[in-house]
Protein backbone atom coordinates (compact mmCIF):
# COMPACT_ATOMS: atom_id res chain seq x y z
CA UNK A 1 0.00 0.00 0.00
CA UNK A 2 2.33 2.69 -1.14
CA UNK A 3 0.94 6.01 -0.46
CA UNK A 4 3.08 8.41 -2.41
CA UNK A 5 2.15 6.07 -5.52
CA UNK A 6 -1.65 5.27 -5.62
CA UNK A 7 -3.78 6.48 -8.89
CA UNK A 8 -7.35 6.79 -9.14
CA UNK A 9 -9.33 4.28 -11.46
CA UNK A 10 -12.70 4.14 -10.87
CA UNK A 11 -12.13 3.94 -7.04
CA UNK A 12 -9.38 1.02 -7.42
CA UNK A 13 -6.61 3.48 -6.50
CA UNK A 14 -7.58 3.39 -3.40
CA UNK A 15 -7.03 -0.34 -3.29
CA UNK A 16 -3.83 -1.59 -5.29
CA UNK A 17 -0.60 0.87 -6.30
CA UNK A 18 1.02 0.51 -9.05
CA UNK A 19 -0.50 -0.89 -12.55
CA UNK A 20 -4.48 -1.08 -12.65
CA UNK A 21 -3.95 -4.48 -14.62
CA UNK A 22 -2.05 -5.98 -11.48
CA UNK A 23 -2.87 -6.18 -7.82
CA UNK A 24 -2.53 -8.47 -5.25
CA UNK A 25 -6.09 -9.59 -3.06
CA UNK A 26 -5.51 -10.95 0.63
CA UNK A 27 -9.20 -11.29 1.33
CA UNK A 28 -12.22 -11.47 -1.35
CA UNK A 29 -15.15 -8.95 -0.12
CA UNK A 30 -17.84 -6.25 -1.33
CA UNK A 31 -17.98 -2.84 -0.39
CA UNK A 32 -19.43 0.54 -1.47
CA UNK A 33 -16.59 3.03 -2.60
CA UNK A 34 -17.71 6.70 -2.01
CA UNK A 35 -16.07 9.76 -3.01
CA UNK A 36 -16.62 12.93 -1.74
CA UNK A 37 -15.59 16.61 -2.76
CA UNK A 38 -15.93 19.97 -1.86
CA UNK A 39 -19.01 21.61 -4.24
CA UNK A 40 -19.14 18.62 -6.25
CA UNK A 41 -22.39 15.48 -5.54
CA UNK A 42 -21.28 12.61 -3.44
CA UNK A 43 -20.45 9.76 -6.12
CA UNK A 44 -20.82 5.95 -5.27
CA UNK A 45 -19.83 3.05 -6.93
CA UNK A 46 -20.77 -0.32 -5.61
CA UNK A 47 -17.48 -2.80 -5.81
CA UNK A 48 -16.83 -6.46 -5.47
CA UNK A 49 -13.47 -8.04 -5.49
CA UNK A 50 -12.56 -11.20 -6.27
CA UNK A 51 -9.35 -13.27 -5.96
CA UNK A 52 -7.85 -12.20 -9.54
CA UNK A 53 -10.17 -9.19 -10.73
CA UNK A 54 -12.56 -6.52 -9.76
CA UNK A 55 -15.73 -4.80 -10.84
CA UNK A 56 -17.12 -1.93 -9.77
CA UNK A 57 -21.08 -0.34 -10.99
CA UNK A 58 -21.46 3.22 -11.19
CA UNK A 59 -22.58 5.80 -13.71
CA UNK A 60 -21.49 7.92 -16.50
CA UNK A 61 -23.62 10.48 -17.59
CA UNK A 62 -25.89 9.24 -15.18
CA UNK A 63 -25.81 5.84 -17.54
CA UNK A 64 -25.46 2.80 -15.50
CA UNK A 65 -21.92 1.33 -16.42
CA UNK A 66 -19.43 -1.87 -15.14
CA UNK A 67 -16.02 -2.11 -15.22
CA UNK A 68 -14.26 -5.08 -14.55
CA UNK A 69 -10.30 -5.10 -13.75
CA UNK A 70 -8.91 -8.75 -14.70
CA UNK A 71 -4.98 -9.01 -13.43
CA UNK A 72 -4.94 -12.54 -14.63
CA UNK A 73 -6.40 -12.49 -17.70
CA UNK A 74 -4.90 -8.24 -17.86
CA UNK A 75 -7.84 -6.56 -19.05
CA UNK A 76 -9.46 -3.82 -18.67
CA UNK A 77 -13.60 -4.26 -19.96
CA UNK A 78 -16.71 -1.78 -19.52
CA UNK A 79 -20.23 -3.32 -19.54
CA UNK A 80 -22.88 -1.42 -21.30
CA UNK A 81 -26.39 -2.57 -20.39
CA UNK A 82 -27.97 0.26 -22.35
CA UNK A 83 -27.14 -1.48 -26.12
CA UNK A 84 -25.61 -5.42 -24.57
CA UNK A 85 -22.29 -3.72 -25.71
CA UNK A 86 -18.88 -3.67 -24.41
CA UNK A 87 -15.62 -2.49 -24.60
CA UNK A 88 -12.38 -4.18 -23.74
CA UNK A 89 -8.69 -3.07 -23.67
CA UNK A 90 -5.97 -5.28 -23.02
CA UNK A 91 -2.35 -4.96 -21.53
CA UNK A 92 0.33 -4.62 -23.61
CA UNK A 93 2.46 -8.11 -22.95
CA UNK A 94 5.96 -6.10 -22.85
CA UNK A 95 4.40 -3.68 -20.46
CA UNK A 96 6.03 -3.90 -17.05
CA UNK A 97 5.36 -2.77 -13.90
CA UNK A 98 6.81 -3.04 -10.58
CA UNK A 99 3.31 -4.38 -8.65
CA UNK A 100 3.66 -7.06 -11.37
CA UNK A 101 5.60 -9.36 -9.23
CA UNK A 102 6.16 -7.33 -5.91
CA UNK A 103 9.70 -9.01 -4.25
CA UNK A 104 10.72 -7.21 -0.97
CA UNK A 105 14.13 -8.46 -1.41
CA UNK A 106 14.18 -6.77 -4.80
CA UNK A 107 11.57 -3.60 -4.43
CA UNK A 108 12.75 -1.90 -7.92
CA UNK A 109 12.19 -5.32 -9.81
CA UNK A 110 10.05 -4.45 -12.73
CA UNK A 111 10.85 -0.94 -12.66
CA UNK A 112 12.50 0.58 -16.39
CA UNK A 113 15.95 0.78 -16.40
CA UNK A 114 16.57 1.01 -12.47
CA UNK A 115 18.41 -1.24 -10.12
CA UNK A 116 18.56 -1.76 -6.72
CA UNK A 117 20.97 -1.54 -3.73
CA UNK A 118 20.31 -2.39 -0.31
CA UNK A 119 22.01 -0.20 2.71
CA UNK A 120 20.89 -1.76 5.68
CA UNK A 121 18.36 -2.08 8.15
CA UNK A 122 17.33 1.71 10.15
CA UNK A 123 14.57 2.19 12.48
CA UNK A 124 12.64 5.13 10.80
CA UNK A 125 9.49 6.45 12.99
CA UNK A 126 9.34 3.65 15.11
CA UNK A 127 8.95 0.80 12.10
CA UNK A 128 12.01 -1.45 10.74
CA UNK A 129 12.67 -0.65 7.72
CA UNK A 130 15.27 -1.60 4.75
CA UNK A 131 17.28 1.32 3.51
CA UNK A 132 17.71 0.94 -0.30
CA UNK A 133 18.85 3.01 -2.79
CA UNK A 134 17.58 3.31 -6.47
CA UNK A 135 19.76 4.31 -9.48
CA UNK A 136 17.74 4.47 -12.09
CA UNK A 137 19.07 5.89 -15.70
CA UNK A 138 17.07 7.83 -18.26
CA UNK A 139 18.91 9.60 -21.36
CA UNK A 140 22.08 9.03 -20.74
CA UNK A 141 21.93 10.32 -16.87
CA UNK A 142 22.05 8.53 -13.67
CA UNK A 143 18.89 9.59 -11.34
CA UNK A 144 19.23 8.38 -7.77
CA UNK A 145 16.52 7.94 -5.05
CA UNK A 146 16.51 6.80 -1.04
CA UNK A 147 13.52 4.44 0.23
CA UNK A 148 13.13 3.10 3.42
CA UNK A 149 10.63 0.58 3.37
CA UNK A 150 8.10 -0.91 6.01
CA UNK A 151 9.30 -4.81 6.79
CA UNK A 152 5.96 -5.37 7.91
CA UNK A 153 3.23 -4.09 4.97
CA UNK A 154 6.37 -3.28 2.44
CA UNK A 155 5.42 0.19 2.35
CA UNK A 156 7.81 3.17 1.69
CA UNK A 157 7.77 5.09 5.26
CA UNK A 158 10.68 7.44 4.06
CA UNK A 159 11.13 8.96 0.52
CA UNK A 160 13.99 10.85 -0.95
CA UNK A 161 13.68 11.52 -4.73
CA UNK A 162 16.46 13.29 -7.37
CA UNK A 163 13.97 16.29 -7.80
CA UNK A 164 14.65 17.09 -3.88
CA UNK A 165 10.98 15.93 -3.15
CA UNK A 166 10.68 14.19 0.40
CA UNK A 167 7.67 11.46 1.27
CA UNK A 168 7.13 10.77 5.04
CA UNK A 169 5.21 8.47 6.83
CA UNK A 170 3.87 8.33 10.32
CA UNK A 171 1.76 5.54 12.22
CA UNK A 172 -0.98 7.70 14.21
CA UNK A 173 -2.27 4.63 16.22
CA UNK A 174 -5.33 2.16 15.79
CA UNK A 175 -8.94 3.24 14.79
CA UNK A 176 -11.89 1.43 14.41
CA UNK A 177 -13.59 2.45 10.82
CA UNK A 178 -17.05 0.96 9.80
CA UNK A 179 -16.51 -1.08 12.54
CA UNK A 180 -13.29 -2.35 11.09
CA UNK A 181 -10.30 -2.80 12.81
CA UNK A 182 -7.97 0.01 11.03
CA UNK A 183 -4.36 1.59 11.40
CA UNK A 184 -4.07 5.54 10.72
CA UNK A 185 -1.30 6.66 8.92
CA UNK A 186 -0.26 10.15 7.64
CA UNK A 187 1.34 11.02 4.52
CA UNK A 188 3.37 14.42 4.50
CA UNK A 189 5.12 15.32 1.04
CA UNK A 190 7.35 18.29 0.72
CA UNK A 191 9.00 19.42 -2.43
CA UNK A 192 12.58 21.04 -2.76
CA UNK A 193 10.86 24.96 -2.59
CA UNK A 194 9.18 24.17 0.69
CA UNK A 195 5.59 23.17 -0.60
CA UNK A 196 4.01 20.95 1.86
CA UNK A 197 0.93 18.20 0.70
CA UNK A 198 -0.65 15.86 3.46
CA UNK A 199 -2.98 12.94 3.30
CA UNK A 200 -4.20 10.51 5.90
CA UNK A 201 -5.48 6.98 5.45
CA UNK A 202 -6.50 4.20 7.52
CA UNK A 203 -5.35 0.71 6.47
CA UNK A 204 -7.00 -2.36 7.33
CA UNK A 205 -4.51 -5.77 8.42
CA UNK A 206 -6.95 -7.80 7.43
CA UNK A 207 -7.81 -6.76 3.50
CA UNK A 208 -4.07 -5.32 3.38
CA UNK A 209 -5.78 -2.12 1.59
CA UNK A 210 -6.47 1.40 2.84
CA UNK A 211 -10.68 1.40 3.49
CA UNK A 212 -10.23 5.49 4.02
CA UNK A 213 -8.08 8.11 2.62
CA UNK A 214 -8.37 12.00 2.99
CA UNK A 215 -6.61 14.51 0.78
CA UNK A 216 -6.11 18.18 1.33
CA UNK A 217 -8.86 20.23 0.66
CA UNK A 218 -11.25 18.09 1.98
CA UNK A 219 -11.51 14.79 -0.55
CA UNK A 220 -12.46 12.18 0.50
CA UNK A 221 -12.16 8.56 -0.63
CA UNK A 222 -13.14 5.56 0.63
CA UNK A 223 -14.99 1.49 1.47
CA UNK A 224 -18.35 1.22 3.52
CA UNK A 225 -19.87 -1.51 4.39
CA UNK A 226 -17.62 -3.61 3.53
CA UNK A 227 -17.83 -7.61 3.51
CA UNK A 228 -16.02 -10.75 3.77
CA UNK A 229 -17.03 -13.43 1.26
CA UNK A 230 -15.85 -15.51 -1.83
CA UNK A 231 -17.27 -13.39 -5.06
CA UNK A 232 -19.63 -15.56 -7.27
CA UNK A 233 -17.41 -15.62 -10.37
CA UNK A 234 -19.91 -14.88 -13.26
CA UNK A 235 -19.38 -11.14 -11.47
CA UNK A 236 -15.93 -10.88 -13.46
CA UNK A 237 -17.71 -12.56 -17.02
CA UNK A 238 -19.09 -10.90 -19.81
CA UNK A 239 -22.29 -11.98 -20.29
CA UNK A 240 -24.20 -13.62 -22.50
CA UNK A 241 -25.64 -11.64 -25.83
CA UNK A 242 -23.20 -8.75 -25.18
CA UNK A 243 -21.29 -7.79 -28.25
CA UNK A 244 -17.76 -6.15 -28.86
CA UNK A 245 -17.71 -2.46 -29.41
CA UNK A 246 -14.81 -0.41 -30.51
CA UNK A 247 -15.28 3.01 -29.07
CA UNK A 248 -17.08 4.38 -26.77
CA UNK A 249 -21.03 5.50 -27.50
CA UNK A 250 -21.34 9.70 -27.80
CA UNK A 251 -23.58 9.64 -24.61
CA UNK A 252 -20.76 8.24 -22.25
CA UNK A 253 -18.23 10.37 -23.45
CA UNK A 254 -16.63 13.56 -21.75
CA UNK A 255 -19.47 17.02 -21.70
CA UNK A 256 -18.09 19.71 -23.49
CA UNK A 257 -19.72 23.05 -23.09
CA UNK A 258 -20.75 24.44 -25.74
CA UNK A 259 -18.54 27.00 -27.51
CA UNK A 260 -19.60 30.52 -28.32
CA UNK A 261 -18.14 32.71 -31.14
CA UNK A 262 -15.33 34.36 -31.06
CA UNK A 263 -14.40 31.47 -28.63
Amino acid sequence: MPVSHQIWVLFIALLFSGSAFAFEVAVEFSAQAVQQAPMRPEYRAAMYVGKDAVRTESTINSIPVVEILNSKQQTRVLLVAKEKIYLQQRRDPNAVSAADKPNPDNPCAGLANTTCKKLGVETINDRKTQKWEFTQVHNGQSYRSLHWIDMQHHMPIREFYPDGTVTELNMLGNETIDGRKTEKWSMLMTRANGEQMTSTQWYDPQLKIAIREELQGGFIRELRDIKIGKQDKKLFEIPAGYKQAEQLPAYLRPQQPPVGPGQ
